[in-house]
């Protein structure tokens, strides 16, 4: 049996998709599975896979279930103890799937590796070397717009960014799978944040390369759809993933943070959408499911605090 599956989850990716996939047949090793999960893209996306390339696993879903809903399929329909998880809209570099493989092995308690993300368009500047996160609830994509070869080493990161890393199947059946309440943005950021409150590692290998377009699907960095969605998705980490005298400790810098970027989606247009977001939010926590809290993870929780702490003053 195969490693390591590759799931590609999809919506409307006709531009991107076949090249992505022949950058997957072009790998270093040969030894692992690819799945397409299609959120009913209704463009030529399936058509070019069942033709060019027929030994890709494809789940055509009858909807847009999001981001994370595509990825658990393709997590019921692998059976390998690693899975990658990549966006359609990027091109894997040949030694992709091998470093990162090589990467997660070194460690029983790493979760997820993330890749060196460089933006196609520019590749000598990072679009993303793994995620952050501070007490001000604000998640930062660590490196972006930076100069490549400043983010050369090694390290540990609050959470892998989902477009482009690996994750250990293990601990993801222990801290449960991608939480679809959040039907895309953040997700990873909250399924990063489980595996620390469980005490495993998230970390960033930069010699696994991957070039990604960027908002391949949503068409632009800020549009009225991601906004609302993000802000939203940014109430239900917190209340999902802090305990309540967690959540008061972090107040002032968290209505800072929620206040700061309030303001700058007002000045950017996009402040109601915002705001609609972030009531969403506060409804959502009502619906969603409290990580539980154990004791035996209070030193964790106070790691992560510390962390947070210090990712305000961070020069991301």
């Amino acid at each position: 049996m195969n490693e390591v599956t590759v799931i590609i989850p999809n919506y409307r990716g006709e531009k991107f998709i076949a090249d992505c996939l022949s950058s997957l047949f072009s790998q270093s090793v040969k030894d692992f599975d690819i799945i397409v999960v299609d959120n009913a893209s209704g463009d030529g996306s399936t058509d070019i896979i069942k033709k060019d390339f027929p030994s890709v696993g494809l789940i055509v879903l009858d909807d847009n279930y999001g981001f994370s809903r595509a990825v658990n399929e393709g997590l019921k329909a692998s059976g390998t103890p690693f899975v990658i998880l990549l966006n359609n809209d990027t091109r894997a570099d040949k030694y992709f799937v091998e470093k990162l493989l090589l990467a997660i092995k070194e460690d029983e308690r790493i979760f997820s590796v993330s890749s060196k993300m460089l933006q196609m368009a520019a590749p000598g500047r990072i679009d993303g070397a793994g995620d952050l996160y501070s007490a001000f609830g604000w998640a930062f994509a660590r490196g972006k717009d930076r100069r490549a070869d400043a983010f050369s080493k090694r390290c540990d990161v609050f959470a892998a960014c989902g477009g482009a890393a690996i994750y250990r199947r293990s601990i993801l059946d222990e801290i449960g799978w991608f939480d679809e309440f959040h039907f895309a943005y953040l997700e990873d950021v909250d399924i990063g944040y489980r595996a620390r409150i469980m005490g495993y590692r998230n970390t960033y290998e930069p010699e696994a390369l991957v070039y990604h377009y960027g908002s391949g699907v949503s068409g632009s960095r800020y549009n009225d759809f991601k906004v609302r969605l993000s802000a939203r998705n940014n109430m239900y980490i917190i209340m999902k993933n802090m305990p309540t005298p967690q959540i008061i400790l972090n107040l002032p810098f968290l209505l800072t943070g929620f206040g700061l970027k309030a303001l700058f989606f007002i000045f950017k247009g996009y402040g109601r959408a915002y705001l609609s977001g972030i009531k969403r939010g506060y409804l959502l926590c009502r619906e969603g499911r409290k990580f539980p809290y154990s004791p035996e993870n209070f030193g964790n929780y106070a790691r992560i605090q510390l962390e947070l702490i210090l990712n305000m003053f961070r020069r991301f």
